[in-house]
C-alpha cells in the first residue's frame, strides 16, 4: 500500500465559473482520444498487408489498446479519490504524447503494439477522469447535458477518425496516424489553468489490488488468442486473490460493496454488452468493406463517417432529453436501435456498401443514447464517496467488453475461414443480436428493481 494524497473539493462558485470551459476543452480531448482509436480500425487492412499479419494477430492492435485503456481508466478514476485530477491528467497526456512519437517510427508488429499500449496507458486518463469531474462538480440537473456533450465529442471522433485515418493511411502511411495525438501537448497548459484546484491529504492507495486487476483482465484476454490454459489459470488465480485482498484492506482498489450491489451490476452488464457490440462492429466494418466491396481506406472512412456524425448531432438532443425525462427512456431507445442495427448487419449489409453506411447510423446513434444515459444513471445511484471507484469499474468493464469483442471477433473470423465471408459476418452479427436482446432483458429487470 503506497501513501498518496486525497483531493478536497472546491467552492461552488469556482466550480460554476469553470464548468462550461472545462467541459468544452475536455470534450475536444475526448475527440482526439477516440479518433486515435478509430483511425487504426480503418488502417487495419493496410497493417495486415504491410506486416503480414493474420486477422487474429492484428486484432491485438485494437484489443491490446483496449485492454490497457480499460485498466488505466479504472486506475486513473480510482486515483482521483486521492490525487488531484489535474495532476493525473498531466501524467496521462504526457504518456500519450511520448507514445505518439514512438509510433511514428514503428515498423514491426511488437513495436507498433508497444506504442499503442503506451498510448492507451495515457489515453485512459481522459474518459475516466471526465466522468469523475462531471459527477463530482456538475449538479445532477445539468450533468446529463455535460456527459452527452462529452459523448457527442466521442461520437465525432468515431466519425472523423475513419475519414482522417483513411486519408492519412492512403496518402502518407499508417505510421503518421500517431502524429495526430501529438497535439495533446498543447492542451496541458489550458487544463492547468481551468481545472479546479484541489487540496490534498495523505491516504493509502491499494497498489497490489491494481496489479492483480491488471493481471486478471489481461490474462483472460490473452487466453482468447493463445488458448494457453496456464495463462487462464493464472488469470483466475489473480482474480480470486484480488477478491480476497479487497476484503482485507481499508481502502481497496475496487470497493467490494459495489460488486455486491445488484443494481450496479445490472448496469455493468448493459455497458459490457453495448461495448462488445459497438467495438466488434467497428472492427468488422473496415474488413467487410475491404473484402466484400474492395474499398480503399479513404473510401472506408467516408462510409463510416455519416453514422458517427449523426450520432454526434443526436448527442446534443440526447443530453437535453436525459435532463428532462431521465435515463430510462434513453436506455430503452438505445437498445431498440442496437437490435435493429445488429439484425440489419446480419441480413442486409452484404448486399451493398451503402447498407453498411445506413445501418451504422442506427448503431452509432443507439450506442450514444445508451452509453450517455447509462453513465448518468450510474452517477445517480452511486454514493459520492464511491463515485471514483464506481465510475472506474464501469469504464473498466465497458472497455474490457470492447477488447473482448474485438479479440473474440478476430478469433471467430479465423474459425470460420472455411465459410464464405458473407456467412462468417452474418453469424457474428446474429450472435451480437442475441447479446443485445439479453442486455435489453437485463435493463427491463433493472428498471423494475429500481422502481421497487
Amino acid at each position: 500500500m503506497s501513501t498518496i494524497a486525497a483531493p478536497v473539493a472546491l467552492s461552488d462558485k469556482h466550480e460554476t465559473l469553470q464548468e462550461n470551459k472545462i467541459v468544452l476543452l475536455w470534450s475536444f480531448t475526448v475527440w482526439l482520444v477516440v479518433m486515435n482509436t478509430t483511425m487504426f480500425n480503418v488502417a487495419l487492412p493496410s497493417v495486415l498487408q504491410d506486416l503480414n499479419l493474420s486477422s487474429a494477430t492484428a486484432s491485438w492492435i485494437v484489443s491490446g489498446y483496449s485492454i490497457v485503456f480499460a485498466i488505466s481508466t479504472l486506475t486513473y478514476s480510482r486515483l482521483s479519490d486521492f490525487i488531484p485530477i489535474g495532476r493525473l491528467l498531466t501524467i496521462g497526456l504526457t504518456l500519450l504524447g511520448i507514445s505518439s512519437i514512438i509510433g511514428l517510427f514503428a515498423n514491426h508488429f511488437y513495436l507498433l503494439l508497444g506504442a499503442r499500449v503506451l498510448q492507451a496507458a495515457g489515453a485512459g486518463a481522459v474518459p475516466g477522469l471526465a466522468m469523475v469531474l462531471a459527477g463530482r462538480y456538475i449538479p445532477l440537473s445539468r450533468r446529463g447535458r455535460a456527459m452527452s456533450f462529452i459523448a457527442s465529442a466521442a461520437s465525432l471522433g468515431f466519425g472523423l477518425g475513419p475519414v482522417i485515418g483513411g486519408f492519412i493511411t492512403q496518402s502518407l502511411g499508417w505510421n503518421y496516424l500517431f502524429a495526430v495525438t501529438g497535439f495533446v501537448f498543447f492542451l496541458m497548459p489550458l487544463f492547468k489553468k481551468l481545472l479546479p484546484f484541489e487540496d490534498v491529504q495523505k491516504v493509502q492507495f491499494d497498489t497490489l489490488g491494481s496489479i492483480l486487476t491488471g493481471i486478471g483482465v489481461t490474462g483472460f484476454l490473452i487466453f482468447l488468442s493463445t488458448f494457453s490454459y496456464p495463462i487462464l489459470f493464472g488469470s483466475i488465480l489473480a482474480i480470486a486473490f484480488l477478491w480476497k485482498h479487497i476484503h482485507s484492506v481499508n481502502i481497496p482498489f475496487i470497493q467490494p460493496r459495489l460488486l455486491k450491489d445488484k443494481l450496479f451490476l445490472k448496469l455493468l452488464g448493459v455497458g459490457f454488452a453495448a461495448f462488445i457490440t459497438h467495438f466488434s462492429t467497428l472492427f468488422l466494418m473496415p474488413i467487410m468493406l475491404s473484402v466484400l466491396f474492395n474499398k480503399q481506406p479513404a473510401a472506408i472512412g467516408l462510409m463510416i463517417f455519416p453514422g458517427a456524425i449523426l450520432s454526434a448531432i443526436a448527442a446534443q438532443f440526447i443530453g437535453r432529453l436525459i435532463d428532462k425525462f431521465g435515463n430510462m427512456p434513453l436506455l430503452f431507445g438505445g437498445h431498440i436501435f442496437l437490435v435493429i442495427a445488429t439484425l440489419s448487419f446480419s441480413f442486409l449489409t452484404t448486399l451493398s456498401p451503402y447498407s453498411i453506411l445506413f445501418t451504422y447510423m442506427f448503431m452509432s446513434t443507439g450506442f450514444s443514447a445508451l452509453t450517455s444515459s447509462l453513465t448518468n444513471e450510474i452517477s445517480r445511484i452511486l454514493d459520492k464517496e464511491d463515485l471514483g471507484s464506481g465510475m472506474g469499474i464501469a469504464q473498466l468493464i465497458q472497455f474490457f467488453g470492447g477488447a473482448f469483442g474485438v479479440a473474440l471477433t478476430g478469433l471467430l473470423l479465423v474459425w470460420q475461414d472455411h465459410l464464405l465471408a458473407e456467412m462468417s459476418y452474418r453469424n457474428i452479427f446474429l450472435g451480437l443480436s442475441c447479446l443485445v436482446i439479453g442486455s435489453f432483458i437485463t435493463f427491463i429487470v433493472y428498471s423494475k428493481s429500481n422502481k421497487s
